[in-house]
């Protein structure tokens, strides 16, 4: 027994043994190997070149302009090279003023390091037009390496700025998240460019190349291409588009032009823009400032960021709602001008009253006290459970980042938010798209498309040919009656729009005015929107599909601080499906 443990013994050792010798003889001389390999081949990766944006019909709306970059020899900080890299340095701050001698060595210090071999970037872009005319100059200094080089640039400028977007110099996150953004330095920072970055930006290239001890150059042994061309084509058109925001110029609110059928966007725009190119190496201070100043908000993109009462414009979805939960295709009331609820009164926008009124009516000419009626018998819950089908409270699911989801009131909300009771009157306020209720311009556009079509679609800027399309089970008579008083809400004498529409299509078609500021139910003589202050009057909404027969695209409109809703907005809507016309989308 004795004699068989010393055996087991002695066999266990010399199985450790051959482990031991297996590892240093087999493993770690494929370590040392590659280590080896690491010490005299270095790989230099090359990035690529970033995708073009382009619209609907191919025309370019986010380029890449050519030009050359600059990069030094690593090790030139010991004092026997000190003086070389701030004699390069010196010599290119003087012909190229935007970079100075001292920002160029702090960039090289930053990036120098004893392990380094490949060359460190210290200009990222200067245009063909102005280095050319001194390439002999530059190209016969030793240690220094000239590089094709591009940059982003926005041929339209402030145009569909909020939806392209712009990129911008990466940050330590953006480096750590992804490897190409670690060689390009560049990133989408808004818009399509961020939302689409990973495919516009391409894949990274690489040369494997075999060096000396001194790290000289002796062959290249392996070459891959960046993979370029990652184009996108998008829905926009760039003339609809140019053309809206002439129209709009110098005013603040959305314009979202969007295909019924099938979620195409052709143009949107939130004023005021900016041009995408001021951010692209790099905006100053005093340009930052003065746009985080500024009243109206730029920077925010308001079509999917802007939060909104959404006044009347919601009405078509509060009376689907009604006849969802058995008020009936027949049901109407009288309108006096207001209703009484325990001691409080609720005023109609028309002092004098609608009279009797039905589903055609109320939606045409706008009549409040239907709509608070309607409320009281069904209850929020039931409101809102409808609006949230019909895409409020919810995200679109465009591709943009960063969508807003806004705010679909209810009880649970009310609690889960403040932790305080839902009251009677914010059922009144909810039906005419008040009180707490808060929606984006492309959340509207949506539910007009809907409307218009009988299909809730996505959103979307890209072509896509897998969007999703929702059929909500809401009858096709009941779809109807919305039509019919969204059509004669543009085209009969009554009708809240038809006055300040004037185009060659016909429209569907509903106004609202979102108020800024509280006005108390009990004062009957309220004041007019000309007398307010301009940040006190209200929105101004308008939202429209045509042509009514054969809807076609749904044009939504918001002014900020417009006042009435079809009174601010009927010109634009109407320039808007004449230029449809024009461009033949329309025929």
């Amino acid at each position: 027994m004795r004699i068989k443990l010393i055996v087991y013994f002695i066999s266990f050792i010399m199985l450790l043994i051959i482990i031991r010798v297996y590892n240093i003889s087999i493993k770690s001389n494929t370590y040392y190997d590659e280590l080896s390999k690491q010490n005299h081949i270095k790989k230099v990766y090359q990035a690529p070149t970033r995708g073009i944006i382009r619209d609907r019909n191919g025309i370019p709306i986010a380029i890449n302009n050519v030009g050359f970059s600059l990069s030094l020899k690593p090790h030139m900080t010991s004092s026997n090279s000190i003086q070389e890299l701030e004699r390069i340095a010196e010599l290119i701050s003087d012909h190229f003023k935007e970079y100075s001698k001292d920002d160029i060595i702090d960039r090289y210090k930053r990036q120098n390091s004893p392990y380094r071999h490949d060359y460190i970037s210290v200009v990222d872009f200067i245009s063909y037009e102005d280095f050319f005319p001194k390439f002999t100059l530059f190209n016969s200094i030793d240690n220094l390496q000239i590089s094709d080089a591009t940059k982003r640039f926005y041929p339209y400028g402030e145009v569909g700025a909020h939806i392209i977007g712009y990129v911008g110099k990466a940050n330590r996150v953006d480096f750590n998240n992804d490897e190409v953004t670690k060689y390009t330095s560049i990133i989408g920072k808004t818009g399509l460019e961020q939302q689409y970055n990973s495919i516009l930006q391409g894949k990274l290239g690489y040369k494997e190349i075999k060096v000396n001890a001194l790290n000289q150059e002796i062959e290249v042994i392996d070459f891959v291409s960046p993979s370029n061309n990652n184009d996108i084509v998008t829905t926009i058109d760039i003339n609809l588009q140019k053309y809206i925001h002439e129209i709009f110029r110098g005013k603040g609110g959305v314009v979202v032009v969007q295909d019924v059928q099938n979620g195409e966007i052709l143009a949107a725009a939130s004023f005021p823009e900016y041009d995408n190119n001021i951010f692209v190496s790099g905006i100053s201070h005093e340009q930052w400032q003065e746009m985080r100043n500024d009243f109206n908000n730029p920077f925010a993109n308001k079509i999917i960021n802007g939060l909104y009462p959404p006044g009347s414009v919601i009405k078509m979805g509060v009376a689907l709602s009604f006849l969802e939960n058995g008020l009936g295709r027949n049901f109407n009331v009288y309108c006096s001008g207001e209703i009484l609820v325990g001691n409080r009164r609720f005023r109609c926008w028309k002092d004098e009253g609608h009279g009797r009124t039905d589903y055609v009516k109320a939606i045409a000419e706008s009549c409040d006290v239907f709509f608070y009626e309607g409320s009281l018998k069904i209850g929020i819950s039931k409101i809102a459970q409808s609006l949230q089908k019909l895409g409020f409270g919810e995200k679109t699911g465009v591709d943009l980042p960063n969508e807003f989801v806004g705010i679909n009131p209810s009880r649970e909300w009310k609690i889960s938010r403040y932790n305080k009771p839902w009251f009677i009157g914010e059922t009144i306020n909810t039906s005419i798209g008040q009180g707490y209720f808060l929606v984006t311009p492309l959340q509207v556009s949506r539910f007009t498309s809907y409307l218009a079509s009988g299909v809730l679609t996505t959103p979307h800027f890209v072509k896509n040919d897998n969007v999703e399309a929702i059929e909500l089970d809401y009858l096709s008579r009941d779809l109807e009656l919305m039509r019919k008083g969204m059509y004669e809400t543009a085209n009969t004498s009554v009708g809240t729009a038809t006055r300040h529409i004037r185009t060659k299509v016909p429209l569907a078609a509903k106004t609202g005015t979102a108020q800024v500021v509280g006005i108390p139910q009990d004062q009957k003589q309220r004041m007019k929107e000309d007398e307010l202050e301009y940040y006190q009057r209200s929105h101004a909404w308008l939202t429209t599909y045509g042509p009514y027969d054969s809807p076609q695209y749904s044009v939504t409109v918001l002014k900020e601080h417009g006042g009435y809703g079809a009174s601010a907005t009927g010109y634009e809507v109407s320039k808007i499906f004449d230029k449809l016309i024009e461009l033949g989308y329309i025929k």
